[in-house]
């Protein structure tokens, strides 16, 4: 993205710092200076400073200041399309070039509930930077997950545990909430309905067991189902609620309201196991990708 201003006969070229460039999304992306700064592991004054560089020598301001919040302004709204079509095709070249071309396949397996909202993207950047890696999706439940790891059928995996075990680290930690659809009513019935999924599920005992303490009457719903989809079509059908986390959920459901009186749920950590025998290159990489992905708003565990 060059302008060029007509001096006379002489063309005077104005170059776009892709560093600011990379600040301006960020913050966009992220929704904030502060969660951008953890990303591009800079200070907060650092991205500040770059992103009033930017503003500076477009000649207007790319975010609206709402109370402590930012807001895209109109010039941030135009300009954010292009500077990430502009990153990634810097990125593309400088990983063609400084890097050797990287082949293979890699099998990542992932909770249902976490795959539609936060697969897809990790994927995205992962293909646009290595597009000769074959990446096979594997979606099942967590105990599922862990024990196709441990037997080397899939080389890494995210996980939804009250805890993290040997060998994984902490991505994030979400809260665990009660769901319903949008503007249902399912709540209110009392034996409460409940989609329960899998026995195994962390989730469902999670949730029984706060509704068990709460003396609340509950009846089952999707009983034992292994997938996500039944469920899910249950709750939005308002046949039953629902427990997920707070970052996962789909379009058409929506917290429980809390004059429901529904008992309080624990957080959950987003956990990254890799295969014991270890990864390839590839699987490095991928692994690498969707730790970068996650911006952390909980604790990050060390590797147990």
């Amino acid at each position: 993205m060059v302008n060029h201003q007509l001096i006379g006969t002489i063309t005077v070229a104005r170059n776009l710092d892709t560093a600011l460039l990379r600040s301006f999304v960020a913050i966009a992306e992220t929704g904030g200076v502060t969660s951008a700064a953890r990303q591009l592991h800079q200070t907060q004054g650092a991205v500040s400073q770059q992103l009033k560089r930017l503003e500076d020598q477009l000649g207007q301001p790319l975010f609206d200041r709402v109370g402590r919040g930012l807001a895209l302004a109109p010039a941030g709204e135009r300009l954010l399309g292009r500077a990430q079509r502009m990153l990634a095709l810097n990125d593309e070249i400088w990983t063609s070039m400084r890097k050797p071309e990287m082949t293979g396949r890699v099998r990542f397996g992932v909770p249902h509930d976490l795959v539609a909202p936060l697969v897809p993207p990790l994927l995205k950047r992962f293909a646009r930077t290595w597009p000769r890696v074959q990446v096979e999706l594997v979606s099942t439940i967590t105990k599922t997950l862990l024990e196709e790891l441990q037997g080397g059928t899939i080389d890494l995996c995210l996980t939804t545990e009250l805890g993290c075990g040997r060998g994984g680290e902490t991505l994030k930690r979400d809260r665990l909430v009660w769901v319903h659809a949008r503007g249902g009513t399912a709540w209110q019935r009392r034996p409460l309905p409940y989609a329960a999924g899998d026995q195994s599920c962390c989730f469902r005992s999670s949730a029984l067991g706060a509704l068990d303490r709460a003396d609340i009457a509950y009846e089952l719903h999707a009983d034992g189902t292994s997938y996500m989809q039944p469920l899910l079509v249950t709750v939005e059908a308002e046949l039953a609620v629902a427990t997920l986390l707070a970052s996962c959920l789909p379009p058409g459901l929506e917290p429980v309201p809390p004059v429901a009186g529904l008992p309080a749920l624990p957080d959950f950590a987003i956990n990254l196991y890799r295969r014991p025998a270890g990864l390839s290159l590839a699987g490095e990489s991928l692994a690498a990708h969707v730790r970068d992905g996650f911006v952390d708003t909980g604790i990050r565990a060390h590797a147990a």
